[in-house]
């Protein structure tokens, strides 16, 4: 679980084909890893990947191929700069909200305009999944909790303040960038809960 809050800001060092899936090398100077151990989660710009090996300031992960299918982690190539969070600890304060770093979908910038200090970027969700995101509402772009400020059919906006753009890699978002969607966990089991069994 973690809560959409980024703590650093690494990259892709190395991208490994294993039998069909990819080994990732993720770099993270700004990240702590002396607490991090083999089997504990990362969540990389919002997939909860698993390390698997410690390298200095770097971590290896696995990603299967489900997971290269249904996230922008297929694009993946050295060099590409990732939103880094923890896992959530027992008592550690809960900034954003809930997020499970499983990936519903890729949404897509549809566009990006100046709103006084913030930005203001407008996402296309897949269909499917417009139904889960609520005005108000959280989302979780790339590893990033946000709050949607109007929803229209499968396009949301959101706000991006000064702070976000500064230590997240939300500031290289252009019009046709494809980003990973969390939908509010929330919106998932009320759904389920409502649902004839």
């Amino acid at each position: 679980m973690f809560t959409g809050i980024v703590q650093s800001v690494g990259e892709v060092r190395a991208v490994t084909p294993r039998g069909g899936d990819v080994e990732l090398l993720i770099g993270a100077p700004g990240l702590d890893l002396k607490s991090v151990a083999i089997g504990d989660s990362i969540s990389c710009s919002g997939c909860c990947l698993t390390v698997t090996r410690i390298e200095g300031d770097a971590f290896a992960a696995d990603a299967s191929l489900e997971t290269l299918n249904v996230t922008t982690l297929g694009q993946w190539a050295a060099g590409q700069r990732l939103n880094l969070e923890k896992a959530l600890c027992a008592g550690q304060p809960l900034g954003g909200h809930y997020v499970t770093g499983h990936v519903d979908g890729i949404a897509s910038v549809v566009d990006r305009v100046n709103d006084a200090r913030s930005i203001r970027v407008q996402f296309e969700a897949p269909v499917p999944l417009a139904r889960y995101i609520a005005r108000k509402g959280s989302v979780c772009i790339d590893g990033v909790s946000l709050t949607v400020n109007d929803v229209e059919g499968a396009r949301f906006s959101v706000n991006l303040i000064p702070h976000t753009l500064e230590v997240t890699t939300l500031n290289e978002y252009r019009a046709g960038t494809r980003v990973n969607l969390e939908v509010d966990i929330i919106a998932r089991y009320l759904e389920r809960l409502n649902a004839p069994v």
